[in-house]
């Protein structure tokens, strides 16, 4: 009989999945108004929300909350975050914390699909120019007449203080970053 009577109870506790509706925010925003933050599985029951506590507090940290800020990641902020993570890896929420209104899991998301990419292309160049510098060292030690000038990448000794490199703007269309903006930035140094 206890084992019908758990049964019953988990099919009223039907937890609702999938995309938050204008209504759910609302009930949300004005449970966390009048009451303010809490536990947030209590939160939910309390609000009269067929969600788990961790949707709700997900969706309140990462949506609702009135200090988040919305739109494009500016110049600005991402060599904030490259040079953050230069010095502290993967700790999202403590780079969060030097970008007021950003959350630790846009700027994840950010570092993820944007900055990433960009020094994957860096490492790809910087590997096909030692290969080229390679083929032109063995040609020359051959015999063989020597290549037209071939780019070498200038050698940076470690200093105190960063280099400020400005980055590229969104009006100038640029999807990569020169080597030298990578090197400048010091991640290929062991920072």
């Amino acid at each position: 009989m206890d084992r019908n009577k758990l049964c019953n109870s988990s099919q009223d506790a039907e937890v609702r999945k999938g995309p938050w509706t204008m209504e759910e925010d609302m009930i949300l925003i004005n449970y966390i108004a009048n009451h303010g933050e809490g536990v947030w599985n209590t939160l939910a029951k309390s609000a009269g929300l067929k969600r788990t506590g961790k949707s709700c507090r997900l969706r309140w940290l990462n949506y609702l909350r009135p200090d988040v800020r919305r739109g494009n990641i500016t110049a600005e902020e991402e060599l904030l975050i490259v040079e953050l993570h230069a010095k502290w890896g993967n700790r999202w929420s403590k780079i969060a914390k030097h970008l007021p209104g950003r959350t630790d899991n846009e700027i994840k998301n950010y570092w993820r699909t944007r900055i990433q990419k960009h020094i994957k292309q860096a490492e790809n160049l910087q590997g096909q120019t030692s290969e080229v510098n390679d083929q032109a060292s063995s040609s020359q030690a051959s015999g063989m007449a020597e290549p037209m000038d071939v780019y070498s990448p200038p050698l940076y000794q470690r200093t105190m203080e960063p280099i400020q490199v400005p980055l590229p703007t969104p009006e100038s269309n640029e999807t990569y970053w020169s080597m030298e903006d990578i090197w400048s930035m010091q991640l290929f140094n062991g920072d």
